[in-house]
């Protein structure tokens, strides 16, 4: 499952309102609905105040977050993708 369709089946759920949202961000309504559509990023600060307000792991969203933005990155070099996400896992268990 994509972010988006993550935050916003959380948010219908919990009968929570996009205005709820967009006023805890600090954002309009309008630009709320864009990032819940996928026509907008969500910024990283984002998340974790999204993940507050709907009583979720913030982990979990940070991950389908992050997911998306690597998937988006990588999604026009097919024949490499795999190797790609391997060379990048490599690199990160060598920092920890």
């Amino acid at each position: 499952m994509k972010f988006t369709e993550r935050i916003k089946q959380l948010r219908e759920e919990r009968q929570m309102p996009q205005r709820q949202f967009a006023a805890a961000l600090e954002i309009d309504t309008a630009t709320y609905c864009k990032i819940e559509k996928g026509e907008r990023r969500a910024k990283c600060e984002q998340v974790v105040i999204i993940a507050k307000l709907l009583n979720t792991d913030k982990d979990a969203l940070l991950s389908l977050w992050l997911a998306d933005h690597i998937t988006v990155e990588v999604a026009n070099e097919k024949k490499i993708a795999d190797k790609v996400l391997d060379v990048a896992k490599g690199i990160i268990k060598s920092k920890i």
